[in-house]
C-alpha cells in the first residue's frame, strides 16, 4: 500500500517535468535572480561580450527591451564592369538598371544581412559617362529615409520617401513629395527632412529655389497631430538663386542649421546655412569653406566632421575659431566618398571602387576595416539602431 502512494505521489511530478520540457522552457539569464534583476545587470555589459555565452543571452541582446546598439546601414550596388552589358545584349532600357540592395552590418555578430527585395534604379548611362545619377537618402530620428532617385526614364524614381525603421524592421512610405526630384540638397535636423532645389520631371526655376520639409512625427491618423502640423511636406523660404540644383548635395544637420555647399570635393564652392527654426538662409563662414575638402557628417548634429579626401585627414570644425582641425591621419581615408558619424565613432566609404568602410573610433584614435559583401559598391552609409528579433537571423557573407 504504501508502495502503491509513493507511486501515485510521483506521478505528478514526472508529469510536471514532461511538460516542462516539451513547451520550450527557457533557463533563467542568471541562476538565482529574476530575470528583470538579471536583465538590469546583464544591459550593463557590452552585447559583443554576451552574444557568444549562450543562446539566451544572444537572443537578449536582440530583444526590443534591450538597449540598442548602433550598426552599419548601406545602399549596394554592382560595381561598375559588373554592369556592362554585353556586345549580343539587346540595346533596351532595362540594361542600364542597378540592382539595389539595402543591407545591415551587425558589428556584434559581425555579419551582413539583407533587409529588403531589392530595388532597380539608374546609377549608370550611356550617354552619362563621367558621372554616376545618385540615390540620395538620409539618417533621420533613428530611421532610414530614401529620398531621390532615377528610373529608367531619366525621371525621379521616388514619388514618395521610403522609410526603414530597424527597431520594428518594417518598410513604410511617407507623404508623396509635391515635386518628385533628383540632383537635390538632402539633409536632416531635429527629426525632420529637407529637400531642396534639384531637378522634376523637367528643369524649372522654381523647383531648382524650392525647399520643402516633412516632419516624421507627424502621424498618418487624422493627418493631423495635436500641435496642428500635417503629415505633408510644407514648403519653407526658397534659395535666392539655383546653385545648388546642379549635383547631389548632403545638407547637414549641425546646431540647429543645415550646411551645404555646391559642388562636391576640393573645387573653389559656394557655401549657405539654413536655419531651420527661423526658416532664415545665411552664407557659411569662410573657414568652414575653405576646409570642407570632402564628404561631411555631423556627429549627433554637436559636432561636425570631414574627410579631406586628398590628403586622408580627418577633421572636426572649430566653430569660435572657424577653423577644422586634425583628429585621424590614415591612407585608408584618402579617396573618401562618403562619411556617416554617430556613438563616437566615424565610418568613411574610400578607394576608388567604394567598397571598403573604414571605421574611425574617434576618442580612441584608432581604425578597423569592413569590406562590403558580394563585391558590391557603397552608394549609400547610415548608422543607425541594430534591428531586433526574438531570434537572431544572421546571414553570413557567403549566404548574402
Amino acid at each position: 500500500m504504501a508502495k502503491a502512494n509513493s507511486s501515485a505521489a510521483d506521478e505528478p511530478t514526472k508529469r510536471g517535468r514532461i511538460d516542462r520540457s516539451c513547451c520550450n522552457f527557457q533557463p533563467p539569464l542568471l541562476p538565482g535572480l529574476p530575470d528583470h534583476i538579471s536583465h538590469l545587470c546583464l544591459s550593463r555589459v557590452h552585447p559583443s561580450s554576451l552574444y557568444s555565452v549562450c543562446t539566451s543571452w544572444r537572443r537578449l541582446i536582440y530583444s526590443p527591451s534591450f538597449p540598442p546598439f548602433l550598426s552599419i546601414y548601406a545602399l549596394l550596388s554592382p560595381a561598375a564592369d559588373e554592369l556592362r552589358p554585353s556586345p549580343e545584349a539587346p540595346a533596351d532600357r532595362g540594361t542600364c538598371l542597378s540592382r539595389i540592395e539595402f543591407a545591415n552590418f551587425d558589428p556584434v555578430a559581425s555579419r551582413w544581412r539583407q533587409l529588403a527585395p531589392p530595388l532597380n534604379l539608374l546609377l549608370r548611362h550611356p550617354s552619362f559617362l563621367s558621372r554616376n545619377f545618385p540615390i540620395q537618402s538620409v539618417s533621420v530620428s533613428g530611421k532610414l529615409v530614401v529620398v531621390a532617385a532615377t528610373a529608367d526614364n531619366l525621371f525621379s524614381a521616388i514619388p514618395f520617401p521610403l522609410v526603414f525603421n530597424p527597431i520594428s524592421g518594417d518598410w513604410s512610405s511617407g507623404p508623396p513629395l509635391s515635386v518628385p526630384r533628383r540632383w537635390c540638397a538632402a539633409g536632416s535636423s531635429g527629426g525632420t527632412v529637407y529637400v531642396a532645389s534639384g531637378v522634376g520631371s523637367h528643369f524649372s526655376t522654381d523647383v531648382a529655389r524650392s525647399v520643402e520639409k516633412w516632419n516624421l512625427g507627424c502621424t498618418t491618423d487624422g493627418r493631423r497631430r495635436s500641435d496642428g502640423q500635417i503629415w505633408k511636406w510644407r514648403r519653407m523660404k526658397d534659395m535666392k538663386d539655383m546653385r545648388f540644383g546642379r549635383d547631389a548635395i548632403e545638407a547637414v544637420g549641425w546646431m540647429g542649421k543645415l550646411h551645404m555647399v555646391n559642388v562636391r570635393g576640393g573645387s573653389p564652392k559656394e557655401g549657405v546655412m539654413y536655419d531651420v527654426e527661423a526658416d532664415t538662409w545665411s552664407e557659411m563662414p569662410r573657414g568652414m569653406i575653405d576646409g570642407w575638402r570632402g564628404p561631411v557628417a555631423a556627429m549627433d548634429e554637436a559636432e561636425l566632421y570631414v574627410v579631406n579626401e586628398a590628403a586622408g585627414a580627418l577633421r572636426r570644425y572649430d566653430r569660435e575659431r572657424d577653423a577644422w582641425d586634425d583628429v585621424f591621419t590614415s591612407e585608408d581615408l584618402k579617396d573618401a566618398q562618403q562619411i556617416a558619424a554617430a556613438g563616437g565613432r566615424v565610418c568613411v566609404v574610400s578607394g576608388e571602387d567604394s567598397r571598403r568602410i573604414v571605421v574611425v573610433d574617434v576618442a580612441a584614435a584608432r581604425t578597423w576595416t569592413l569590406e562590403t559583401p558580394g563585391r558590391l559598391q557603397v552608394v549609400g552609409l547610415h548608422i543607425l539602431p541594430r534591428m531586433h528579433s526574438r531570434t537572431p537571423l544572421i546571414v553570413s557573407e557567403d549566404e548574402y
